[in-house]
This record gives C-alpha cells, structure tokens and sequence, in this order.
C-alpha cells in the first residue's frame, strides 16, 4: 500500500487507531481527497459510506459498488451529486436492499454504464422497468466474468449470508412494493496487475469463507463490521484471522445508523495479533495500493 489520502490529519487517525495492538499499523500520511479525481497507474479503494465503493483499477476502469450516495448520511456533501464520481465504467450490486441498490439505476443511465448484479436480480429490475435489459448484465454465483475482454479485470461472485428483498414504489399507485430481489452475494475482483479485492457486501459469518479465501486469496477484504443485520466485529475479526487471511482489511456497513453498533476499534481489538493490515478510511477517503 503507497498511501492513505484523508480529510483528517495524521494525528487523528493515529488516535482512531489506538488499540490496535498486533497489527502493526502505521499512521500513513494523509492528503485531502476531491471529488471526481481518478488516480491513474494504480489501484484506489475510495470509500463513501455504507458499502459504498469506487474501485479505479490500474487500468483506469472505474467501478462503483453498491452506490447509496445522494441519502446516505454518512456520504460527504461533495459527493451526493452523482456526477462527482467522474466518468463510472461498471456498477456491481451485491444485493436489492435500498442502501446498496438505491443509486444504481440513475448512475447506470448516467454514464451509461451496465449494472452486473449474480443473484438473479436482473429480471425484476427489467421487469419493473426500472433499468432496460442491455444495461443488466446477469451471471451466478461462482461464475467468473472478464467486462472489458480476456487481458481485463475478472470478476467472480460468491456467496454472502444475507437476504435481498427489492423494495420499489409503483409509479401507477404511488405505494411501495416489495418484491424478489435474488439472492445477495459478495464479489472477487481481481484487478489487471493481479490484486484482489473482495467486496464481501452484507454477510454474516459462514464457514465457507475459509474455502473462498483459500481458493482466491484475496489481498484486501471489504468487510461489514456494524452488526444486526451483518456479521458485527468479533465475527468480522473471527472471519478475517481465522478463515481469509488477506493482507488488508478495510471495515465498512457500520456506523450510518443507531442499529449499527459495531466500531473499528471494536473489530481491531477483537482481530488482535494478526498479519492483516486494517485500514480505516472515513467515508470519502481513499486508499491507493
């Protein structure tokens, strides 16, 4: 990892980090981030609250997860204009609930770009109306899909333990309505110079981690922490030393609301002597590796 871009100051990141004995982590040093900036020739994680991910690989391609911007509260102010993100190439949903999927269909249409969703969620969102069908592009889990050709990037789906119901106001009645939104699943990718990254989207704890983790040895884990409807920190910490093993771990899904008790700090002392580096960005921070 090169470095840790930031609006907040060494120090207090320092001071967010204290108790994290055993993972020997350093305070890197911090520049402010701006909205619609893409760095180029390297690979940038770029948190934005939730589970909300921008992705540029060290290709360029620009990939957003599970956008929730324009009413997450815990999204800075300069981004909830969509636009802000610059130029989006990919957009991967891990599941329907609207704090992952709400952004999706106006970022799509925005840039153009195709929404890939492998839970099956693809049919009611073209059913519904809601995105046409050449902007959803469907595969399964374990399924493996190379977007921009075979010297690209790949992507493979695998499993989350989670539901995934979509929840979508029909214009004619002006009422809400809940229907199947697949099934939830959490994604590999693995970027052009052979980094991965695992955007576990919403999981709870599974013994099959172990086997994804050992299958594609992922370098960095994007990992909920929050708890209630997702693995809290002893979970996250018990998934991160004992079945995956990556280099870094990012936290994220914690914090945007009262029910989601869990802390960074909670999850670096609960991790406790490991060789996974945690990384804790604020939302609008990015990390670059």
């Amino acid at each position: 990892m090169k470095k840790l871009s930031s609006l907040l100051s060494t120090a207090a990141l320092a001071a967010a980090l204290a108790g994290c004995a055993g993972t020997a982590m350093q305070a890197p040093a911090l520049q402010p981030t701006q909205p619609g900036t893409i760095a180029a020739g390297k690979a940038e994680v770029l948190w934005l609250g939730q589970a909300t991910m921008r992705i540029t690989t060290p290709g360029g391609k620009v990939i957003v997860i599970d956008p929730w911007l324009t009413t997450n509260p815990k999204t800075p102010a300069a981004f909830k204009k969509l636009d802000a993100l610059g130029k989006v190439d990919l957009i991967l949903v891990t599941h329907a609930h609207y704090d992952h999927f709400n952004d999706a269909p106006a970022l799509a249409k925005m840039n153009n770009a195709p929404v890939y969703n492998a839970g099956g969620m693809g049919p009611a969102i073209v059913s519904l109306g809601i995105l046409p069908t050449a902007q959803v592009q469907r595969f399964g889990k374990s399924g493996t899909v190379a977007p921009f050709g075979p010297t690209g990037l790949k992507i493979t789906a695998v499993h989350a333990e989670h539901s995934s119901e979509l929840v979508w106001k029909n214009p004619a009645t002006d009422k809400e309505e809940t229907h199947f939104g697949g099934e939830p699943v959490g994604y590999i990718i693995e970027l052009e110079n052979g980094f991965k990254i695992w955007h576990m989207g919403d999981t709870g704890l599974y013994g099959d981690m172990k086997l994804i983790g050992e299958t594609y040895k992922p370098d960095l884990v994007l990992i909920p922490i929050g708890g209630h409807f997702t693995m809290g920190p002893q979970d996250a910490a018990t998934a991160v030393r004992d079945m995956i093993k990556p280099r870094y771990a990012i936290p994220m899904h914690y914090g945007t609301f009262p029910l989601l008790r869990g802390t960074p700090a909670e999850f670096t002392s609960a991790l406790g002597a490991s060789t996974t580096r945690v990384l804790v960005p604020e939302p609008g921070q990015k990390v670059d590796f």
